[in-house]
């Protein structure tokens, strides 16, 4: 068979590896694909202009079921130009997309269907926004209602900080007519999670749990990225942690969403807070994969990707399960200078560590150009390893990561630290 992956970043390489492994599958297309995929035989890049443009593709091609990568083209609709056609294709809806694309229509959605998440308000007028945060005081959270490639939020420790971070946000003038709205929410301490799970509308398939690392710096400082490396499993998501977050967050979403008309089928992310009391709430959701956490989740997963997709396209998932790995996978963001405020593109990437079956570069900003591969974007590559503990998968990535050559690379040396301070 052949099959298409939407996207072009890590995430998508990661994606359209683990495909290329099933034994059902002739090749994969990759739109638009980076220079990973490029230079590999098991892949198609194809450029597009539009979502008639893929399915156009999917059609001409048989593409057997089409898997959707990244948040733009699902907020634009992708799925249902795909479905209105009869395309298989694996992901959620426009609408049901919204509790990504639009942070005040998820933080409603929680709060209607009693999913815990940190107290908010909505605002379009920057002087209402300001006087809340002069009322609320610090520290306190600001985040751009609309889709912002994981970096649309300010987390500011004092007031002078949230007022510089609503000044940054420039709702000005475009949130007097509604066109721009801000959701200010109270600041939640504890640990972060990623709880990633498969979803065909009722059911529900969990994936293996990771942990992502947003902060630009070591020790968690510096600005807020896309994310700059990821482990999995995450210790802090433990058995009894699990069943609770499918209790009382993913399985309230998905009847919640069913229930208000907008059945959900696709990756669904929560985004989890968990103090230092056991308690959660959600951050947020994505409803796609986590990137960075797809690279070393789908370096753990054992079962064949077509057959769990598949299943959750039929609305089958009760019917398959996933087997993972039981070593621990680790990934380490390998980021262009100036990244994240003006990443530098074009850089010659000059060396690069062989893939074998413990570890794998997979290309996110990269790019052929003139026989050479080149930087083309913030995030460059995800070294990722697997090793019998955390601790061992680090250094098996770590010692990948030095063989990376180009000029102003920049990544951390701590991806793992939370898990490594963990005893048990």
């Amino acid at each position: 068979m052949k099959l298409l992956v939407i996207g072009g970043g890590g995430r998508e390489h990661a994606l359209a590896w683990k495909l290329a492994q099933s034994a059902r599958v002739k090749a994969v297309f990759v739109a638009p694909g980076n220079g990973g995929t490029a230079r590999d035989k098991r892949y198609r890049n194809v450029a597009f202009e539009s979502n008639e443009a893929l399915a156009d593709l999917a059609q001409n091609e048989g593409i057997a079921f089409t898997v959707v990568g990244p948040e733009v083209p699902l907020a634009s609709g992708v799925v249902d130009v795909f479905r209105a056609r009869g395309l298989r294709i694996f992901g959620p809806t426009q609408n049901a997309a919204q509790l990504e694309s639009s942070k005040d229509f998820a933080k409603a959605f929680m709060t209607r269907h009693g999913i815990p998440t940190a107290r908010h308000q909505t605002f379009t007028d920057p002087l209402a926004a300001r006087a809340y945060v002069q009322q609320r005081g610090a520290p306190i959270v600001i985040k751009a209602d609309g889709l912002a490639a994981g970096k649309g939020v300010v987390v500011a420790m004092t007031v002078e900080e949230a007022m510089a971070g609503l000044d940054s946000m420039q709702i000005g003038n475009s949130a007097s007519d509604g066109a721009t709205k801000l959701v200010i929410e109270d600041f939640l301490d504890g640990e972060e999670a990623s709880f990633i799970v498969m979803c065909d509308g009722a059911n529900v398939l969990t994936l293996a749990t990771s942990q992502d690392h947003k902060r630009l710096l070591d020790a968690d400082r510096g600005p807020n990225t896309g994310g700059m490396g990821a482990y999995s499993p995450a210790p802090v998501v433990t058995p009894t942690m699990h069943a609770r977050v499918l209790r009382e967050i993913i399985m309230p979403t998905i009847v919640g969403m069913a229930a208000d008309g907008i059945p959900y089928s696709g990756f669904l992310y929560a985004g989890l807070m968990i103090d230092g009391e056991g308690g959660i709430n959600a951050l947020e959701f994505n409803c796609r994969m986590g990137d960075p956490e797809t690279q070393p989740i789908m370096l753990r997963l054992k079962t064949d990707l077509v057959t769990l997709i598949d299943a959750a396209i039929d609305g089958r998932l009760d019917q398959v399960e996933a087997k993972w790995d039981r070593r621990a996978a680790l990934g380490v963001v390998i980021a262009a200078y100036g990244y994240p405020s003006h990443p530098r593109t074009g850089d010659a990437i000059t060396r690069l560590p062989d893939d074998d079956d413990d570890c794998i570069a997979f290309h996110a900003g990269t790019a052929a150009s003139n026989n050479r591969l080149v930087t083309s974007g913030g995030r460059v590559l995800c070294v990722t390893a697997l090793g019998e503990t955390v601790r061992a998968a680090q250094k098996r990535a770590y010692r990948a990561v030095d063989e990376v050559a180009f000029d102003g690379l920049q990544f951390r040396r701590d991806i793992g630290h939370r898990a490594l301070k963990i005893k048990r």
